[in-house]
């Protein structure tokens, strides 16, 4: 909105296209959702589009309107909705299933991302691009799972350095334990899905995050990197 009236004063937009934008707040209803244009003035962060159980043509639909100064991020996109996106702007990132359109801010502070082994990648490439989008640069480090503690001691200057962690492990979902015996960063837990049966679809690992007997651990739901990269980026963000 600052930069809109901005915009105006210096005569880069012109009054009546001003009017036009400001005609669909605090929100712009289309046909199959509501979109929030003022999400970015009331919390410093812009809407974002789930694309999961979207069609391509109604995730088009809302990233058009919803492209401005900032990135629009995409999450659980499918294959094709990615394609078409890739397809219809220039400025696109992809990451899996996540996709961010447009410019990114300038990062303010540091997010590292621990993954505990590849299959946990994917749950972490959503968290990484997440808090890219919303501000904060993010170091990754990916396959440094319990059952090789060396791996992890071996990136502990990315710990040390970090403003926030983010630590994506499925399994027992011991990782956050581990790594929050080694530092007192901030750090958000993902559990994820990954695991056999008694793992209960990310449940142990849940269950064990909630459980850690490190203190000072926030955790997500099961799979969650995006809201884990909010709110790690919301952290680092300050620093």
């Amino acid at each position: 909105m600052r930069a809109l009236l901005e915009a105006v004063a210096a005569g880069d937009v012109p009054p009546r296209d001003a009017l036009d934008r400001l005609a669909v707040a605090p929100y712009e209803q289309l046909a199959d959702a509501l979109v929030d244009t003022h999400r970015a003035l009331r919390t410093g962060d812009p809407e974002v589009v789930y694309g999961a159980g979207k069609t391509t043509g109604q995730v088009l639909d809302v990233v058009a309107r919803l492209t401005g100064e900032r990135a629009v991020l995409v999450t659980r996109a499918a294959p094709e909705t990615v394609q078409a996106l890739e397809s219809s702007y220039d400025d696109v990132l992809v990451d899996g299933q996540t996709v961010a359109v447009g410019r990114l801010p300038e990062p303010r502070g540091c997010v590292a991302v621990l993954a505990a082994g590849t299959s946990d990648g994917p749950v972490a490439a959503e968290a990484a691009l997440t808090a890219r989008a919303f501000g904060a640069g993010v170091e990754r480090v990916d396959d440094v799972g319990v059952a090789g503690l060396h791996r992890l001691i071996a990136a502990r200057s990315v710990l040390d350095r970090a403003d926030c962690l983010v630590v994506v492990a499925g399994m027992e979902g011991a990782l956050p334990s581990v790594v929050g015996g080694l530092v007192g960063t901030p750090m958000v837990a993902v559990p994820t899905s990954i695991g056999y049966g008694a793992s209960f679809h990310g449940l142990a690992a849940l269950l064990a995050m909630l459980n850690a007997c490190a203190p000072g651990i926030a955790v997500v739901n099961i799979d969650n990197g995006f809201g884990a990269g909010v709110f790690a980026a919301r952290v680092a963000r300050r620093q």
